[in-house]
């Protein structure tokens, strides 16, 4: 209505009547491009996304040919994490229950989710952490979701290294009941070192300098800065919890601050 009233005023300004209903025409030629076109797209966009990031985690889960109540339930968690809608969950469940299906082309889904993020790595990363999380909610990643996942990493452009080391940020946050089937906090304390990408040889200076570059490079603002979609926000915002959290492990067992 704005673009109409403002395509109008500067019609009548320098042409007259004439001019003011040519310019409250193209006023409303370029609302309903902004509305049909732009936000239209972004729709199409959001509901791609919501496809491929089920689909594949429908394939995930099946991985090991059964998919387990806690995975269930993590994969409702992460429909409110994004923040879904009634119909979005719909479409989200009937995504999922496609990609479980023995004739589901995983890597084909993979592909297009990968042409779609037109190679933003924190959005490829942020995919393969839902993905993790869903297969990890019983504390454990089964060898045949871990290929699974590898294949997956690797169709995104990411390496097998980015795999193991957001297995190792899952595990090391991982407390209450689900910290006993995930290991022992020695286990813990070894996958915050592998989550931060340092030894446990490492210094104090270079813990901390590792663990800065990490938490800089997955803050949630920075992300969206560089294009993260804002239902994607509250998974950054975990990925940074679970950093925090392995950190605090590896910090509290050397005793620095």
């Amino acid at each position: 209505m704005v673009l109409i009233v403002i395509g109008g005023v500067l019609g009548l300004v320098f042409g007259g009547f004439v001019g003011l209903l040519v310019g409250a025409g193209l006023g409303y030629a370029a609302t309903w491009i902004l509305r049909h076109g732009i936000l239209g797209g972004l729709r199409v966009v959001q509901s791609q996304l919501i496809d491929s990031t089920f689909a594949v985690m429908g394939a995930l889960c099946k991985a090991d040919r059964v998919v387990t109540r806690d995975e269930i339930d993590a994969v409702e968690r992460i429909f409110t994490m994004l923040g879904l809608g009634d119909a979005q969950r719909e479409q989200a469940k009937a995504a999922f229950n496609r990609g479980k299906q023995a004739d589901f082309d995983l890597d084909g889904a993979v592909d297009r989710f990968a042409r779609l993020s037109r190679g933003r790595g924190p959005l490829l990363r942020l995919f393969l952490q839902l993905q993790c999380m869903a297969v990890a909610a019983d504390g454990a990643v089964d060898p045949a979701e871990h290929r699974m996942l590898v294949r997956i990493a690797r169709g995104l452009g990411l390496s097998e290294h980015d795999v193991a080391q957001l297995e190792a940020l899952l595990r090391a946050g991982t407390s209450g009941p689900a910290a006993g089937r995930a290991g022992s906090e020695a286990q813990r304390l070894e996958d915050a070192y592998v989550a931060l990408g340092v030894s446990p040889e490492a210094t104090p200076a270079e813990i901390k300098r590792a663990y800065r570059k990490l938490i800089s490079e997955n803050h949630p603002d920075k992300l969206a800065a560089r294009g993260l979609p804002e239902s994607m926000r509250p998974v950054a915002e975990e990925r940074s919890r679970e950093i925090n959290t392995a950190y605090d492990l590896i910090k509290n067992a050397r005793r620095f601050t």
